[in-house]
This record gives C-alpha cells, sequence and structure tokens, in this order.
C-alpha cells in the first residue's frame, strides 16, 4: 500500500497482523446508485483512503466505480467487502468473492469480513474458506463482523490465516469494553459502524460541550474518541457536506478526562444494529 506517502500526512492507521487500515473511512450501507459513486469519489479526493461495502449492500458496482473516478491510485485505497451469511458454505464463499470483484472491477479487495455469524455453516469450514480466498489471492486480508467474544476466541483458534479485525457497532451509547478487550487480547484491529449512532449524538449534551472546548461538532468528538482507542471508523453519509467533517479530526486531542466522561456514556443495551438471526451479545 501506499498510504504512508507524505501527501497523507493526517492519515492514523490501526494495525494488525500486516493490514494497516486508515483510521477513518466511509461507510455504504444505504447508499446506491449515482449518489453512492458521487460520495465515494468525492471522499477519496478530500483524502479518505478506506473505503466499506458489502454484498448484501448490493452497491459494490458504484464504489468501484466511484473508485476509479477518483483518480486515486487503486494502491491507496483501502476496499472492504462483507460475504453474506448465505454464502459461507466453502464452494458458495469463493464464487460470491468472485462475482463481487467482478461488480467492484477489482482484482482484490484489501479486506474480506463475514458479514454476519452463521450457526447454520460450521465456522471452521467458513474460515477455511475465507482463507482459500485470501490464498487464492482475492483479499489481501480477512476478518470479521459482529462477532462476540466467544466467537472471536473460536473464529482466532479455528481460521488458518491470521484474521485483522472484527468489525461491530460501536459508539459512545454502546459499551463494546468486552469485545474490545477480546480484539486487543488476539492481536485484532475493532472497525467500528455506526460510529456516530446514526446521528443521534448530534445534540448530546456532553459531546457538545466537549466539542465547544475544541471548536468540533459532537460526531468528531465521537470519532476521536474511537480513533484514541485505536478503533478504526467508518461512518456514513448521505452528505458531501459531512464529508469534510467526519475526517477533519486529526488535529486536536481529547484529554484522559474527556475520553472518560464520553466513555461513561456507555451502556450494554443501546444497540441500534439487531436482528433476529443475531449472534447473543455480550
Amino acid at each position: 500500500m501506499g498510504l504512508d506517502r507524505p501527501e497523507f500526512p493526517f492519515m492514523q492507521f490501526v494495525e494488525a497482523n500486516g493490514a494497516r487500515i486508515p483510521a477513518i473511512g466511509l461507510g455504504t450501507w444505504e447508499l446506491s446508485g449515482r449518489t453512492c459513486a458521487r460520495l465515494v469519489e468525492q471522499a477519496l479526493k478530500l483524502g479518505y483512503r478506506h473505503i466499506d461495502t458489502a454484498q448484501v449492500y448490493e452497491n459494490e458496482r458504484e464504489v468501484g466505480d466511484g473508485v476509479r473516478a477518483s483518480g486515486v491510485r487503486r494502491d491507496d485505497v483501502f476496499v472492504t467487502t462483507k460475504v453474506w451469511t448465505t454464502h459461507f458454505a466453502p464452494n458458495d464463499l469463493e464464487r460470491s468473492t468472485k462475482e463481487s470483484l467482478v461488480r467492484l472491477r477489482l482484482p482484490e479487495v484489501d479486506l474480506l469480513l463475514l458479514h454476519w455469524p452463521n450457526p447454520q455453516v460450521p465456522l471452521s469450514e467458513t474460515l477455511g474458506a475465507l482463507a482459500h480466498a485470501k490464498k487464492l489471492g482475492l483479499t489481501r486480508h480477512i476478518g470479521v463482523s459482529n462477532f462476540t467474544v466467544a466467537l472471536i476466541e473460536q473464529a482466532v483458534a479455528e481460521c488458518p490465516e491470521p484474521l485483522v479485525c472484527d468489525q461491530v457497532e460501536y459508539h459512545p451509547y454502546l459499551d463494546q469494553t468486552k469485545v474490545r478487550e477480546a480484539c486487543a487480547r488476539h492481536g485484532l484491529a475493532m472497525v467500528a459502524y455506526s460510529p456516530v449512532a446514526k446521528g443521534r449524538i448530534k445534540n448530546d449534551e456532553t459531546l457538545v460541550r466537549i466539542g465547544r472546548a475544541h471548536g468540533k461538532t459532537a460526531a468528531q468528538i465521537c470519532l476521536r474518541w474511537l480513533v484514541q482507542q485505536n478503533v478504526a471508523a467508518i461512518p456514513r453519509t448521505s452528505k458531501l457536506e459531512r464529508l469534510s467533517e467526519n475526517i477533519d479530526i486529526f488535529d486536536f486531542e481529547l484529554s484522559d478526562t474527556e475520553i472518560d466522561q464520553v466513555s461513561r456514556m456507555g451502556s450494554a443495551k443501546t444497540r441500534l444494529t439487531d436482528f433476529g438471526f443475531a449472534p447473543k451479545w455480550d
């Protein structure tokens, strides 16, 4: 990757098992069509170097279009996609990953994740197929998403290749201490989706007050709080003006007291993304 070149002096990275994940990326869930392609293109022109998509988002084609339209070198962009749970059988995983690459029009992605746990397929078989996709050169790195502490332990033990991350919901309202500590124990990075709680933090008194001291918005305080925990964040936005705001967090630092004040806002029950097929959360 060329991401350590001098033209990216502001960018920070979360590193794990050979992967250098840019600390702020663009999540593309619920983005589609020309809007998706335009936002990806604009994000990369603004300095983003981490784009996150998934098979189930049905926008891989537009994400790829945006990457190409940006004019940014492919080696300078960290692209993640995620395999949907219905493709976890080994042959299905390989086939669906190749289909993702066709849609993205890329020879490989930087990170391929299992999107959610699927107890209907033995995890060891799915992990074997995920590792095989890496050996085939379909992805540079592999990881998981929405895995609990117990599933992280199992995945690390059974995967033939090193896993680099667990991508999970994480924001000031959701206490993810247990998962974060499990990731740290096993040398995994943590990537936070819905890092600004789907916009619910905008008028939060604590975040607004801390933001006032730094000349920053509540969302910027939220993202800075994550980055200072060595967590990568992938905020999704459909507004171009938010793109600039979300990446403008590398010119200030929260104090230990401020970090603690934000951390105390969390509870294990404030989860915004949950489904009937979700695992039993920590």
